[in-house]
């Protein structure tokens, strides 16, 4: 399970073989056992002592900000594995082998788009035609990415470009679908003009955070890209990876508004936009927990969502050690 600490003045510690958590006259113990990652999203207390037990039991502690971006973690200091890896890596982020990966990961994505729309359009017959037209769409954008061959350095705004529009279409049919007072204009980030982006931003930082330690766990470089630039203190790497499992965050975010679970008061009016408050981030962490849990057939075997994410980075550093 994922701990989550979300409660201000919330107090963390170690006591025996358990994490003790005490919020104003509350107080619980949660095994070490049950525990993969501990989320810290609101002004909190920790012991080093707990700091410490998480480190002994490789568990890692985010600290995300007001709107769910990871600004922080703590995580001990070994690598994940090889150091070859991260060579082998850095060989790829210019070459052909890193458009192929590029290419593999992000028709990976719009294939996600598309049966997530596909899926959407079952139940709604009275829009098929119309989510019918984004399907197809969609289908052009990733023809498109196929047909690009090169070196990644060369084709990397190509396909950068390709990927914008595709995203473009898919948020328009993600729009449309969406219940009356709910639907959005396109895209918005920190802060978010309206609810859907509220909850997605948050939901993707809790994703970011996941993504990074798998490839930290796999001897991945969280800093070395290869569709996004190479900045200064830019984890590209993190930002390559994450596309491939958006559709995580995007699927939880929209069973919330079919279900009718989202509330206006679960946001809050800041200066540009909006915020969610603390009932919000808790109504979406206890259904992202869900989704992560939730075991699909995946290459040939049945895993658990949030273990794909782990799997697929062990398989781009394996494929990173082939030679050819």
């Amino acid at each position: 399970m994922q701990l989550v600490i979300n409660s201000r003045g919330a107090y963390l510690r170690k006591q025996n073989n358990c994490f003790l958590i005490k919020n104003d006259d509350k107080v619980f113990e949660v095994s070490v056992k049950k525990i993969e990652s501990i989320l810290i999203t609101t002004s909190a207390y920790i012991s080093t002592d707990a700091i410490k037990f998480a480190m002994d039991n490789n568990i890692d502690i985010v600290f995300l900000d007001y709107f769910g971006n990871p600004y922080g973690r703590v995580w001990h200091s070994k690598l994940g594995s090889t150091t070859l890896i991260r060579r082998k890596q850095l060989e790829a982020s210019i070459g052909e082998k890193g458009l192929n990966l590029a290419k593999e990961w992000i028709t990976g994505k719009i294939d996600n788009q598309i049966d997530f729309l596909k899926s959407l359009k079952n139940s709604r017959s009275k829009k098929e035609n119309r989510i019918n037209e984004y399907i197809i769409s969609l289908e052009k954008r990733k023809s498109m990415i196929t047909k690009i061959e090169g070196a990644i350095e060369e084709k990397r705004n190509n396909i950068m470009a390709i990927e914008g529009i595709a995203g473009k279409e898919y948020f328009e049919a993600l729009s449309y679908i969406m219940p009356d007072g709910f639907k959005f204009k396109g895209r918005s980030r920190n802060p978010a003009q309206d609810e859907f982006n509220c909850l997605l931003n948050y939901a993707y930082g809790v994703l970011y955070s996941m993504v990074e330690k798998s490839c930290i766990i796999a001897g991945l470089d969280p800093y070395i890209g290869f569709i996004h630039a190479d900045n200064y203190n830019k984890k590209s790497l993190v930002f390559d990876l994450i596309e491939m499992y958006r559709v995580f965050a995007e699927k939880t975010v929209m069973y919330l508004f079919s279900k009718r679970k989202v509330k206006k008061e679960y946001f809050d009016k800041i200066k540009n936009g909006l915020s969610l408050n603390q009932e919000g981030k808790a109504l979406l962490i206890n259904e992202l927990n869900d989704t992560f849990e939730t075991t699909v057939r995946y290459r040939g075997r049945n895993i658990k969502n949030k273990n794909i994410i782990q799997f697929e980075s062990h398989r781009i550093a394996n494929n990173l050690l082939k030679q050819k």
